[in-house]
């Protein structure tokens, strides 16, 4: 069986998982464990990193030790190891550089952010090219995993929107550059539900409504369940909280779903949906688009529909060269076909995740037909990231309350 990347993403964004994964996080360095602290400590202080947050980023750590490429070095030759999700470029973007630049590429795969860091961190495994998350990127950059990037060989970083080219999660862009976009929302079949999302005074309602019951999902991701259940309680709300009381609410109100629609986990909207194995599906923006190369015989992607808060949850995916690479220049030469225009839009094309160039206008993706007319809520501009909420590092202590009240969901408590 293929998988999908988000659903190769879950759960993606918890760095040290309380349960399985406590055992790899013993075997992480000093570094990365006390950037997992947050805190209000400054960024590279040996008591941890300072969580950024949209209005107050915080600049990552650079040390003499780990410095970055020279300029006007020529690619390596051989292999180039890269470390991603699984089906997360399109193999048609990497043939095109394995025949430009006369090397193969080399794709190893991981399931989550939490493995893979927890994989780096312990030496176990050594890339050229890591794909983060940018709730990651603070806790690699203090642990020296990745190394600081050499601008003269990103020349198409001109390419995206100028609020990426300087993120507040990596400000200058020193270890990153962006690759995909989402919003998180809600994927529906418009011909089975009685109601779409805009006919609820509350939209989050259609998955609590027991009309639906036994044909909803929430996806398999503490985050973003739990984050969609506070915004449907109070649409101010910091979908970053640490705050027990409100976790807590948000676990019973998400509990409920098990009685009245017994609500189901998964992270396969791009199938279930068109194929109608489900009516109403939390899901990614990307999940919405791809579903229409996954339409069984007789479906048509005018039946699929998606709703999402402009005050949600959206967010960004990023590429990084990682300290241990032994073609670093390759690697740059890898991160900059990518922000390449017509090489993006190719990806866009398979992977169904946008990428933010300036040269894709809403307008015209839907003329050029990599997104149906209706589902056009699912292409994200750049303002709408003013409006949006990224889901970001916690401290551990917010992390494990945010665990903590997954297991109870995960567990029927």
């Amino acid at each position: 069986m293929t998988f999908h990347p988000r659903e190769r993403q879950v759960p993606r964004r918890l760095f040290i998982r309380w349960g399985a994964y406590g055992v790899a996080a013993a075997g992480l360095s000093p570094a990365v464990l006390a950037a997992c602290g947050g805190g209000d400590e400054g960024a590279g202080s040996s008591e941890g990193v300072k969580l950024s947050r949209p209005d107050d980023p915080a600049t990552l750590p650079t040390f003499d030790d780990v410095e970055a490429i020279a300029d006007g070095l020529s690619p390596e030759t051989g292999t180039l190891r890269v470390y991603n999700y699984e089906e997360y470029i399109a193999p048609e973007v990497v043939a095109a550089f394995e025949q430009e630049f006369g090397v193969s590429v080399e794709i190893t795969t991981f399931t989550s952010m939490d493995e893979a860091v927890a994989k780096l961190a312990s030496g176990e495994v050594a890339f050229d090219v890591f794909f983060p998350t940018p709730d990651v990127v603070g806790k690699l950059a203090a642990g020296k995993l990745l190394q600081p990037l050499n601008k003269t060989y990103l020349g198409n970083l001109e390419n995206v929107w100028e609020s990426l080219r300087d993120p507040f999660y990596d400000q200058g862009s020193v270890f990153t550059v962006p690759y995909t976009l989402y919003t998180t929302g809600i994927g529906y079949r418009i011909d089975a539900v009685a109601k779409t999302p805009e006919d609820y005074d509350n939209p989050y309602d259609i998955f609590w409504d027991p009309a639906n019951a036994g044909q909803v999902y929430v996806l398999e991701d503490d985050r973003e369940v739990f984050a969609m259940a506070l915004l449907r309680a109070d649409p101010d709300v910091d979908v970053n909280t640490e705050d027990a009381d409100l976790i807590a609410g948000a676990l019973a109100d998400v509990s409920e779903l098990t009685e009245l629609v017994k609500v189901k986990v998964g992270s396969q909207a791009y199938t279930v949906l068109p194929e109608k194995r489900t009516w109403v599906h939390q899901a990614w923006s990307g999940d919405a688009i791809n579903a229409q190369y996954y339409l069984p015989e007789g479906e048509t992607i005018d039946n699929i529909g998606y709703w999402a808060n402009p005050q949600g949850v959206i967010g960004s995916d990023t590429i990084a060269v990682l300290r241990s690479a032994t073609k670093p220049v390759l690697a740059h030469a890898f991160l900059n076909f990518l922000l390449d225009t017509d090489r993006a839009l190719e990806n866009y094309g398979w992977l169904g995740y946008q990428p933010p160039q300036l040269s894709l206008q809403p307008d015209q993706v839907v003329a050029d037909e990599y997104v149906p007319a209706h589902l056009a809520t699912a292409v994200i501009r750049a303002e709408d990231f003013e409006a949006g909420q990224q889901l970001l590092q916690l401290t551990l202590e917010g992390e494990r309350i945010w665990d903590d009240a997954w297991s109870t969901f995960t567990a029927g408590g």
